[in-house]
């Protein structure tokens, strides 16, 4: 057994349930990780289908339930499905964007027995998240953390870092003080969906790092016991890949808007899947019997140099999704690894954001932000395709 629980070859329980309750969003954020083709995606799950889900997972032994999307706040019967959550006894956290939101609203999750509510911010200052949004969101949200305190909640803030906005760390934690936040996610961008397909403008470079890193660590240890900040360096920078969902198919249900049951959020690109949903099949089913969430469980399925690999129970071969988007094949070890024979792929990908970066190249295509117009173009010319299989 590894330290994460994950016991190979066997299915566990399905601890951490993702809520993907709709791709419809306010805002066009260009790292969103939804998939390029959300603009397809129209058959919603229904409230009843929803609260099925909901007893069907914590039967299974679900604890913990996020509400997430596009945005959560689209649905109008959030509310409903919180007390259904709560009266489950699942613990019950809200990803939003805070668009959507208002006082009234706020009251109404805190008498439904929402536990946690955690608002996004595209940067620190009004003109870039502004700009990255896409919306004028900043003011509303900064009013919104304000109100998620009022009524009892800690305050979690969440700010995405990428090439355009970790300069502003400072600024960002200086707001985060400003907002007497308890708890602040400095989420490194994570390359899917959105974000893969602008990779070379939102890629930081490696000067970019070394200056963000010390700024986290500084506040990390003046706030120490006052406020919790949370700060990890983009995987590309790392040797070794992350142990991605804490193996697949070991902790982490995702279900889509409709209703498709997902290892983890990105994997509807991976070639072969079969995609169960909850309208055919329950969870039970799906979670162990499904061949899809059974397809990289435990160590058989692995290649060299992971499957022999001593770190193999640490990080499972790191993400079936990169493998597949940077190698075209994701059974093979995640190109992050440096022992991977497509690690170049990362070191090249790093190299080319240096590069542009510094306007000695410029990006193959312009930055496109997510919104169902540009979905829709999207699928018309076909481009959620992988890198594909790149020479060692």
């Amino acid at each position: 057994m590894s330290n994460s629980g994950y016991v190979p070859n066997l299915p566990n329980k399905p601890l951490w349930l993702l809520a993907e309750l709709t791709y419809a969003c306010p805002l066009q954020c260009a790292y969103c990780s939804n998939p390029l083709e959300f603009a397809k995606y129209k058959n919603e799950l229904s409230t009843d289908d929803w609260k099925r889900v909901l007893r069907e997972a914590r039967k299974m032994g679900a604890a913990q339930l996020g509400f997430s999307g596009g945005e959560p706040l689209v649905r109008q019967d959030l509310e409903e499905l919180i007390a259904e959550a709560r009266q489950l006894g699942f613990y019950t956290n809200l990803i939003t964007s805070g668009l959507g939101m208002d006082e009234k609203r706020i009251k109404a999750f805190k008498d439904a027995g929402l536990d946690h509510i955690q608002v996004s911010f595209q940067a620190a200052s009004e003109e870039l998240n502004n700009l990255i949004a896409g919306t004028d969101a900043f003011r509303h949200k900064l009013e919104m953390a304000r109100l998620v305190k009022k009524y009892g909640y800690e305050m979690v803030l969440c700010f995405v870092l990428h090439r355009q906005s970790i300069d502003q760390i400072r600024d960002v934690l200086e707001l985060c003080v400003r907002l007497d936040a308890d708890y602040v996610e400095l989420a490194t961008t994570q390359y899917y969906g959105w974000a893969y397909h602008n990779r070379e403008h939102l890629l930081p470079t490696r000067e970019q790092l070394q200056r963000a890193e010390p700024v986290a660590h500084e506040f990390q240890e003046r706030l120490k016991g006052k406020m919790r900040i949370f700060y990890v360096v983009p995987d590309y920078y790392e040797v070794r890949p992350k142990a991605c969902m804490n193996g697949w198919g070991a902790v982490f249900l995702t279900i889509a808007p409709d209703g498709t049951a997902l290892p983890c959020h990105a994997a509807r690109q991976l070639p072969g899947m079969e995609l169960p949903n909850v309208r055919q099949h329950s969870v039970e089913w799906i979670w162990n019997q499904s061949p899809d969430f059974n397809r990289f469980r435990g160590f058989e399925w692995m290649k060299e140099p992971c499957r022999s690999c001593p770190e193999k129970e640490k990080d499972f071969g790191g993400c079936r999704c990169q493998a597949y988007m940077l190698t075209g094949d994701a059974a093979n070890a995640d190109p992050v690894c440096d022992k991977s024979p497509h690690h170049h792929v990362i070191t090249d990908a790093i190299d080319r954001a240096a590069r542009i970066a510094a306007g000695k190249e410029s990006a193959a295509k312009p930055i496109l932000f997510r919104n169902p117009r540009n979905s829709r173009a999207l699928l018309d010319v076909g481009t959620t395709k992988p890198e594909a299989s790149l020479p060692a």
